[in-house]
């Protein structure tokens, strides 16, 4: 048997409206159970076995949920705060009455992927240090980036607190007075490809990360947009993690 759970919550984690609003569903005796009308939302039920269904058609058990979003700057990585809107906020309503968070953070001022999920233990596999999940970031940098830094990349940039970071892959797209390059890293410590420029004396004045493991950012995601993710793209994220 598996581990039961309440109803209101099964079905709010399955995508069917929030807490209030299966309470009203249940109040109007619209939600059954094996065949019996409920009157308790707290009653529990075993996900996948015990068969539910809401004006008469089967609601569908969803453990997980996974979703790609494009984050825009001046938004927050949290599931709350209270001065700043975060990532829940732009959830459209289809995804609100899942409890999902963000598996790893960017900077307010960073753009780009980030992965929202209930599934603890791959957002566990993601932020592992121990795991070194590539990501890649979309960087303009104020001066030229010439093939020495691209060296100092690689060997392991040393940054200003002594530490020394894993070796990181710099691709040089355009090099001018503002610089454009994409850099992989294989770690997450605090503002560190900011730190990494600095440690070279450059400047960083955007970031957007494309990539995450073996999860790549939908060029067609505009900011602040977001989708599920494709099995093949889970399928793709789970290999790397």
């Amino acid at each position: 048997m598996g581990e039961r759970q309440r109803l209101d919550k099964l079905l709010g984690n399955s995508g069917y409206g929030s807490r209030k609003e299966i309470r009203n569903l249940i109040r109007q005796r619209r939600v059954t159970v094996d065949g019996d009308v409920i009157s308790n939302p707290g009653i529990h039920v075993e996900p996948g076995v015990s068969k539910i269904r809401i004006d008469d058609i089967e609601a569908v058990y969803r453990k997980y949920i996974y979703i790609m979003m494009n984050k825009p700057g001046g938004v927050i990585s949290a599931t709350y705060d209270k001065r700043h809107e975060t990532i829940i906020d732009l959830l459209p309503d289809e995804f609100r009455s899942f409890d999902v968070f963000p598996a790893g953070r960017l900077d307010i001022d960073t753009e780009g992927l980030v992965l929202l999920t209930n599934d603890g233990q791959l957002a566990h596999e993601i932020l592992s240090p121990r795991k070194h999940i590539p990501k890649t970031y979309y960087v303009h940098v104020n001066g030229r980036v010439i093939d020495k830094d691209k060296e100092a990349f690689a060997e392991g940039i040393v940054l200003d607190d002594g530490y020394r970071c894993l070796p990181a892959e710099l691709e040089i797209i355009e090099s001018s007075e503002v610089s454009e390059v994409n850099l992989t890293i294989y770690e997450g410590k605090f503002h560190q490809v900011k730190r990494m420029f600095e440690s070279l004396g450059k400047e960083v004045v955007y970031l957007k990360r494309i990539s995450m493991g073996g999860l790549k950012l939908d060029p067609r995601l505009g900011p602040g947009k977001c989708r599920e993710i494709t099995d093949k793209e889970l399928n793709a994220l789970k290999k790397n993690s």
